[in-house]
């Protein structure tokens, strides 16, 4: 079967055949993601929504040969959807971080470009839980019921990532780098593991 064939064949319904159809253009639709998402992880999340929504719409496309076209244009929108939901998540993570510090501007832009290298370091189940609220847009009662653990551990648990975080970007704006920090020996100032 060639392409057209395939990209047929899915359409009607053969699940086989979708996979087959996606897995040729599996190259070209990692490019295109990578070159908007910048990132493996992002890349490969990108790729599987994508996926998802073409099985999902699979049955709506009118002219098979088109198939490459349809999947590409719904790798972009996905990717684009990605990539303003990301700047929002920051955005929010942000002034959260700075309605409870008194930081000058300077600061607040420095935070910014070191916001993502701070949250690597935090301790798992807080990394898990500001990624949840902040960058999931999940209200504290979803991430208790995710979490199964009470409403009041997970803020407990979102107030003390932020109080680190908030210290780290502190101790970052006081003159000390990574390493005199500690942070550059493969342990997080809070002696977690990276």
């Amino acid at each position: 079967m060639d392409k057209d064939e395939w990209a047929a064949a899915a359409v009607k319904g053969d699940e086989e055949a979708l996979l087959k159809r996606i897995g040729l253009d599996k190259q070209q639709m990692y490019g295109i993601a990578f070159s908007y998402m910048r990132n493996e992880a992002d890349t490969l999340e990108a790729i599987q929504e994508t996926v998802c929504r073409v099985w999902a719409g699979r049955r709506k496309l009118r002219e098979p040969k088109y198939f490459t076209t349809w999947m590409m244009r719904i790798l972009i929108r996905v990717c684009l959807d990605e990539r303003r939901k990301k700047q929002r998540e920051r955005a929010g993570l942000l002034e959260q971080i700075e309605s409870q510090s008194n930081e000058s501007a300077a600061d607040r832009s420095a935070a910014r470009l070191d916001m993502e290298a701070r949250l690597a370091i935090l301790p798992a189940k807080y990394r898990m839980v500001i990624v949840l609220k902040y960058y999931r847009d999940m209200t504290i009662t979803e991430i208790a019921e995710l979490l199964e653990k009470p409403d009041g551990t997970i803020r407990t648990w979102l107030n003390k990532a932020l109080r680190l975080l908030r210290s780290d970007i502190e101790l970052l704006m006081e003159g000390g780098n990574a390493n005199e920090q500690g942070l550059g020996n493969g342990k997080s100032r809070h002696g977690v593991a990276e």
